[in-house]
């Protein structure tokens, strides 16, 4: 068969992903190197790999080379992307890797289209007849003396939660609609927020759906959260997965569910999440699931094979170098 070489891209501080990916590989008694790529020397996760790769920025001309060109040397059977700006990229470069023999772990064009300006994702939400907070035009709020605040603003396009703002008055609104580059005003939503792991196989179907409750969040990523088997939940997130046209791999889901008991989503993310640990710790081992696909290993897995109640709590840990080794 082989050796089952990953490639994790843009892997920064996903060191308990890639460690887990990592353990499957010896679990299973496949021969294979982890190797990881990042534009930074210093990136926490590269220190857990097998074999270390600097590569340009995203946004360099050479960077899809760069990655053929890794891809080749390690003969890398599957590559894993981890963050948002270089999805798309490698969506439509996909062919290109498959045809060297690597796979892409990244869903379509398309749905990486809809997940990555949030204005598209609130139409593909209310295309499919699943409940999301309403846009607003900021400007006839601002004019409008009976504007119901507060209302949230963000960048259509943005990540990690950055400029995401509580907006309590028009004069808040004015200056943040200015502010923040390329916003969008929305509805205001109280409740318990989730975020939904969920598995999709190389044909389209859902295998897996784990909703966290976000119990604690810092810097936009959760700190504290939860596992909860709400069915409810778990089928509206399967719903969502499944209108996607051509999804693949880990795809995350957010949302709120309200104090009268209505779930209404916010955002999509066609990648694995910072999060997602806890997913595997509660038993939805989705790195071991993937490589099984690959292998045509596939069994057949209940959608919520996974222990409800599991709690974690992060902390900051520490990987202690040398200059020399990131010099």
């Amino acid at each position: 068969m082989g050796n089952f070489n990953i490639l994790f891209t843009s892997a920064g501080r996903r060191v308990s992903l890639i460690r887990h990916f990592k353990r499957v590989i010896q679990d299973m008694k496949l021969k294979g190197n982890i190797v990881v790529a990042d534009l930074q020397k210093n990136a926490p996760a590269l220190f857990v790999a097998d074999i270390q790769e600097q590569v340009p920025r995203v946004t360099d001309p050479n960077y899809i080379k760069t990655l053929k060109e890794i891809c080749i040397r390690h003969d890398i059977r599957l590559l894993i992307p981890l963050i948002d700006n270089e999805l798309i990229l490698l969506a439509i470069h996909k062919q290109e890797f498959e045809s060297q023999g690597t796979t892409v772990l990244v869903s379509s064009p398309e749905v990486n289209e809809i997940c990555f300006d949030k204005r598209k994702t609130y139409r593909f939400f209310k295309d499919i007849g699943v409940q999301t907070p309403e846009l607003f035009d900021a400007q006839q709020l601002t004019g409008n003396l009976d504007t119901q605040y507060p209302v949230l603003i963000k960048p259509a396009d943005g990540s990690c939660s950055i400029g995401v703002t509580k907006i309590r008055n028009a004069k808040e609104l004015g200056f943040f609609t200015d502010y923040i580059a390329n916003a969008i005003v929305q509805e205001y939503i109280e409740g318990d927020e989730y975020t939904l792991d969920i598995l999709i196989d190389f044909g389209g179907k859902v295998l897996s759906v784990v909703p966290r409750l976000r119990m604690e969040t810092r810097a936009g990523e959760v700190s504290k959260g939860m596992t909860v088997k709400n069915q409810f939940i778990i089928e509206a997130g399967r719903k969502v997965a499944e209108a996607l046209p051509q999804a693949l791999g880990c795809i995350t889901l957010q949302c709120f569910l309200t104090k009268t008991g209505d779930l209404k989503f916010i955002e999509i993310n066609p990648r694995f999440g910072g999060g997602f640990p806890l997913a595997i710790v509660a038993g939805a081992d989705f790195p071991r699931w993937i490589i099984e696909m690959m292998l045509g290993k596939q069994r057949g897995i209940p959608v919520d094979a996974w222990q409800d109640g599991v709690v974690m709590l992060r902390y900051d840990d520490a990987i202690f170098l040398t200059k020399e080794m990131i010099s």
